[in-house]
């Protein structure tokens, strides 16, 4: 990876990235206010379940997938992956979520010098273009690798679940950088593992995130969107 391509890299991985997901729990305000996530233990654990049977069974490959079809200039199939990607979503607001952040992206890159001339036409050519979709499309237009761009990918989403966690659970600053030390490991393992391009074999089966996620659109008292 080249060091512009790299520098560029750390900008789409900031939480100063203008998307919006600091105000999205994805269903994890509703498993504290349950109780189901309660302290540190549990804030780990609940982020790594949600890693091995969400993201990194589903959201990854989807990912890899949606680059090389930006690669390719494959717009039919660009197309066909979003929608099963906005299709597979366990809840409205799970659903939601990604679609504003996407939004918000698609929206962002209106306004940066620079791009690939095809990438803002394709994406205004979609009609709910999802997160992964977008960032997808901005990592090959940055010439970011494909597994750079993931890691970078589920480290925003790791990095904003622990933010949660820390306003909501809460647990203190050296607990969260506990919890993303340990995570750091399980994400360049996901990374580095070859990923099925196929959707047929991909899953995010995680009942319990769908339930509670349900159920957080009903909360009483909330801080998220999700």
């Amino acid at each position: 990876m080249t060091l512009l391509a790299r520098t560029r890299l750390l900008q789409l991985a900031s939480q100063a990235f203008p998307v919006g997901g600091y105000s999205h729990s994805q269903g994890l305000e509703s498993a504290i206010a349950r109780g189901v996530v309660r302290d540190e233990a549990s804030t780990r654990q609940w982020i790594a379940d949600v890693l091995h049977f969400s993201m990194g069974s589903y959201e990854l490959p989807a990912l890899h997938a949606l680059g090389a079809a930006w690669r390719r200039r494959d717009h039919e199939a660009l197309q066909r992956l979003n929608q099963q990607f906005l299709a597979t979503r366990e809840s409205a607001e799970l659903r939601a979520a990604t679609v504003q952040m996407g939004f918000s992206m698609r929206s962002l890159l209106h306004v940066l010098p620079g791009l690939d001339a095809c990438l803002v036409p394709t994406l205004d050519a979609l009609e709910e273009p999802s997160l992964p979709c977008v960032w997808s499309g901005l990592a090959a237009a940055w010439s970011i690798p494909a597994a750079d761009a993931s890691i970078a990918y589920v480290w925003t989403w790791a990095e904003n679940q622990v933010l949660v966690a820390m306003k909501s659970v809460p647990i203190g600053q050296s607990a969260g950088q506990r919890i993303l030390l340990a995570l750091g490991n399980d994400i360049a393992a996901l990374a580095e593992r070859p990923l099925p391009m196929t959707a047929d074999s991909w899953s995010n089966f995680a009942p319990g995130l769908a339930i509670l996620s349900c159920q957080h659109e009903t909360q009483y008292s909330r801080l998220f969107r999700s």
